[in-house]
């Protein structure tokens, strides 16, 4: 059973209209091309060691439109682990990509530690991936003209710790770090979640981000109750927050529920990302 939580008026987990194929609703491409191991920015790990952070590009092939969508795509791992072709990440991308958006799945500072365990280095891990998660933003709004991106259409989504520092990029997050590309918004109109939460209390506020959150209300890693509070703490603010449950289900069932995930992240971002305007 799948129970569905609207956490806020509006329709944007409804399945745009239109006939025929439809760009951003629908696979109009057949093939992706994947340009990997491109600099966004640079940081300095908690072991003192400079890191350059990459992303992986996976674009339409045979696209002529000159102002797209972005999704970018942050994996999860505890903070510790993982990297940015986790399969989940990589289906994604390749089934949004074939629906006309540019994706980019990128890596951020990881630790030894992560949060394995609750502690200090904990939270500075998880505000180290955040501030690479605005880099990236900030990376792409200042080359949206090279990448082929409308710089008022940009979306985060992740997995697990990925998913926590997309809410935390889409709740803007007050401290923008230095990762790169200073002087430009790291500003994101959407935000999607599976398996995750925005873990420090008070950063939502009104003209963040809507946001939809995947959640197993078992979920012995992130707990459920994260999801439901950051839904709560943004319909206070006046935002639009959308919980998909999934009762008696664990952390990141991806595979279990793929069909659903993709259908309603891509109405959720259709909707919200107001795309049929570049249609």
């Amino acid at each position: 059973m799948v129970v569905l939580a609207l956490v806020a008026s509006g329709c944007d987990l409804l399945r745009p209209e239109g006939a025929g194929s439809l760009r951003f609703r629908d696979a109009v491409f057949e093939q992706v091309t994947v340009t990997p191991n491109v600099t966004y920015g640079a940081a300095v790990s908690q072991a003192g060691v400079p890191t350059s952070l990459k992303f992986d590009l996976y674009e339409p092939i045979g696209d002529t439109m000159d102002a797209r969508p972005l999704v970018i795509w942050i994996h999860g791992g505890s903070f510790a682990f993982g990297t940015r072709t986790s399969p989940e990440i990589v289906d994604q991308a390749n089934v949004f990509a074939r629906k006309g958006y540019v994706n980019a799945s990128i890596s951020y500072r990881l630790s030894a530690q992560g949060c394995t365990v609750v502690n200090a280095a904990c939270v500075e891990s998880i505000v180290d991936a955040i501030e690479d998660g605005q880099a990236a933003v900030r990376f792409f709004r200042a080359h949206a003209e090279e990448y082929g991106i409308d710089p008022d259409r940009i979306a985060v989504a992740g997995t697990s710790a990925g998913a926590i520092t997309a809410l935390n990029v889409g709740y803007g997050t007050t401290v923008p770090g230095s990762s790169g590309t200073p002087g430009h918004s790291s500003a994101v109109r959407a935000a999607v979640s599976l398996s995750g939460g925005v873990i420090f209390t008070g950063s939502v506020g009104p003209g963040d981000a809507s946001a939809l959150l995947f959640h197993g209300t078992a979920d012995s890693l992130v707990p459920y109750a994260w999801a439901q509070t950051t839904a709560e703490q943004a319909l206070q603010d006046g935002l639009r927050a959308y919980v998909i449950s999934w009762p008696g289900e664990g952390h990141v069932p991806y595979v279990q529920h793929r069909t659903q995930i993709l259908e309603l992240t891509s109405n959720f971002l259709f909707n919200t990302l107001d795309v049929r305007a570049l249609l």
